[in-house]
């Protein structure tokens, strides 16, 4: 994480992205790659998180654009501050062990049976 974390509720929008998504948390790893941190977790905006399916996890270099800033008060940037130094501190562990990439958002729990992930997909590109 390079720039100031962003507080949840804030709406961006990815690089090469068409449909918004709303940050919803922090410091979230795939259960597929448990190795990788990501800096953000989102659901797609303005519906939010309708089923599993739709549960993005990205990092701060995808964004491409701010449009709304989330919720900011003392406790907000307080745990901003300590997150902050904590994902500096990791990021310069696994600097030396991985190379960080601006490879595609993670789709969390991505159901076999539920074709609602094609409509979710599609609505990214």
């Amino acid at each position: 994480m390079n720039k100031e974390v962003l507080p949840i509720g804030s709406v961006v929008l990815l690089k090469g992205g068409t449909k918004r998504l709303m940050i919803t948390g922090f410091c979230s790893i795939d259960n597929d790659n448990t190795s990788k941190v990501y800096d953000y977790t989102g659901c797609i905006y303005p519906e939010g998180i309708i089923n599993s399916n739709e549960i993005r996890l990205f990092d701060d270099n995808q964004i491409d654009k701010v449009y709304f800033r989330g919720f900011e008060d003392d406790e907000q940037i307080q745990f901003r501050n300590i997150l902050e130094k904590v994902m500096s501190e990791y990021s310069s562990e696994i600097d030396n062990i991985n190379q960080i990439d601006d490879e595609e958002p993670v789709i969390m729990y991505e159901s076999e049976t539920d074709d609602s992930n094609e409509k979710v997909e599609e609505s990214l590109e």
